[in-house]
């Protein structure tokens, strides 16, 4: 009983979807995409308290020590050393890899202390911080960083799961903005026409479940393909061989990518229920009190139709490039 079309016993009127009242409709449409963003939500809390996440944090590098030490470099000549983790840098305690960064390019060819910890003594260095040679103006000391698998506290993991799920909603959504226009969809279709060798990426998390990835032929990037069901197994395959945590992140990623897609304001999809539903209420509040309004589906059959076949285009599409041209890690 979705709508005006569906034969429904009388005596099971007052039990139909088009009854109820336009919150419990709304519920009942954006029931699965919440289901969708519940299990990502829990899935981050409990990779962050449980299972611990490289650098601290999904989206920024916040736990980190020294991976390597570049030969002749700054860091080389203070004798800083892999296994190094810095806690303080000229002064200043140590936080995300990208704000130590920003501090290091700062202040080339100063002269700074710089405290570390190593197999659990914590040392001190004067380093003198070297230049780009592509620009003497930025100050280089010549590490590159690597995670730390951290775990957090309930509370604090909370406010990371809230905030990684954000970050990932809105990276879905600017993906999906760029794809579905004139020059998303053109290059898509190039990328079909040509099996996938050539055709140019677009930027941005898949719409049919995805997570980062890169390869395929040189000179082109993969990373973050719109990929099918087959690319989203062959993905989760390979990520199961690294580890858990890699195939847990993907499927934080496809529960937010689905929610997402299923909410789109398009017949047959949950947001086309949503709109519908909407429409149906501001209209009921032009009309005398208590008196209920129906759209008459009959009319919205050809976008009905017009959208799923668009939708299967697009399964079938995708599923021929993950076949002809496969995204591996």
């Amino acid at each position: 009983g979705m709508n005006n079309l569906d034969e429904v016993d009388p005596a099971d009127e007052d039990l139909t979807y088009r009854s109820k009242s336009y919150p419990k409709r709304f519920l009942v449409a954006v029931a699965g995409s919440a289901m969708h963003f519940t299990q990502a939500l829990v899935m981050l809390f409990l990779l962050y308290t449980f299972i611990g996440v490289p650098g601290g944090s999904l989206t920024e590098l916040t736990a980190w020590d020294i991976a390597t030490v570049t030969d002749g470099s700054a860091a080389d000549q203070a004798g800083l050393r892999p296994g190094d983790e810095i806690l303080t840098f000229d002064g200043k305690d140590v936080g995300s890899y990208d704000d130590f960064r920003v501090d290091v390019a700062s202040i080339p060819g100063e002269q700074v202390e710089v405290t570390f910890e190593r197999d659990g003594q914590i040392l001190e260095r004067d380093v003198t911080i070297g230049t780009w040679e592509e620009d003497p103006s930025r100050g280089l000391l010549g590490i590159t960083p690597d995670a730390l698998t951290t775990t957090k506290g309930p509370v604090e993991a909370v406010g990371a799961s809230i905030s990684d799920f954000g970050a990932q909603t809105s990276a879905t959504l600017g993906f999906m903005g760029n794809f579905f226009t004139p020059s998303g969809i053109a290059d898509f279709a190039s990328r079909v026409a040509d099996g996938g060798n050539d055709g140019p990426a677009v930027e941005g998390p898949a719409v049919s479940g995805s997570g980062s990835s890169s390869s395929g032929s040189e000179g082109r990037s993969d990373d973050n393909r719109i990929i099918s069901i087959v690319g989203a197994v062959g993905i989760g395959a390979q990520l199961t061989e690294t580890g858990i945590l890699g195939f847990l992140l993907f499927f934080v990623g496809i529960n937010v990518t689905i929610g997402i897609f299923n909410l789109l304001p398009l017949l047959p999809l949950d947001g086309g229920h949503v709109v519908v539903a909407t429409y149906e209420r501001i209209r009921e509040l032009t009309r005398p009190k208590g008196e209920r309004y129906h759209v008459d589906f009959a009319r919205l059959i050809p976008v009905v139709y017009t959208v799923f076949l668009l939708l299967v285009i697009l399964g079938v599409t995708t599923i021929y490039l993950d076949i002809a041209d496969p995204v591996s890690l």
